[in-house]
């Protein structure tokens, strides 16, 4: 985003006359959350001025810190002791959804232990590649890859949207983490070994508008 970052964070962007993080927070809350964390690093100071404590919002709003940027794994460990024992959905800060699709995904049916939105019609070697039988169930993912594993080689991706709900147990694979190619940490990593332990995760296709607002073009086009 060269000069629209030089004094914000990327989420503090306005789309259509608002931050895309504000987009965010309230799909979020029409979907009847109330408690937020939200992760900050590069000019922290711009969100935390901005939402506050979410007494304004009618939220609750807390912050951590991101000291290294070193992978959405590593940023996933630090909601641990916000989350307790509670299910939780995670989104990124430069995702822009269909606010409807947040009332699927907060609906977390008993037997599934994570969901993983996707969509189609995107370039899946720029980002997570997500491979699903006949129910949806995810079966394999590979992050910003052009080679799949022997397991899905002759399927067709969906592209990770960006948008999730998890339990609990997905720490427990986070913690197991190593460093991948690229020298991060992978979220992608641990929720494949979720899946292949024998938990339950689904792919939830997105309906309505998606974005990723990655770079001016799409800023662009998104404010046309």
């Amino acid at each position: 985003m060269r000069e629209l970052t030089a004094d914000l964070p990327k989420p503090m962007i306005k789309v259509r006359n608002k931050p895309i993080l504000l987009h965010i927070i309230e799909g979020l809350q029409a979907a009847a959350i109330k408690n937020f964390l939200i992760v900050v690093g590069y000019h922290s100071d711009a969100v935390r001025n901005y939402f506050g404590d979410g007494t304004c919002f009618g939220l609750r709003i807390s912050y951590a810190t991101q000291a290294k940027q070193d992978g959405t794994g590593r940023v996933v460990s630090l909601a641990r002791d916000f989350v307790g024992n509670s299910a939780f959905v995670l989104g990124y800060g430069d995702i822009l959804v269909d606010p409807i699709n947040y009332k699927c995904i907060v609906d977390l049916p008993d037997d599934v232990e994570a969901y993983i939105s996707v969509t189609s019609g995107e370039d899946v070697s720029k980002g997570g590649a997500v491979f699903v039988n006949e129910q949806m169930e995810l079966v394999d993912l590979r992050e910003k890859s052009e080679r799949w594993s022997a397991i899905s080689e002759r399927a067709v991706p969906f592209y990770n949207a960006g948008l999730y709900a998890f339990r609990p147990s997905i720490f427990e694979f986070i913690s197991k983490l190593k460093p991948s190619p690229r020298g991060e940490y992978e979220l992608t990593d641990a929720i494949r070994e979720l899946a292949q332990s024998g938990k339950k995760v689904k792919a939830l296709e997105l309906i309505g508008e998606w974005a990723d607002v990655r770079d001016p073009e799409i800023l662009a086009r998104l404010n046309q």
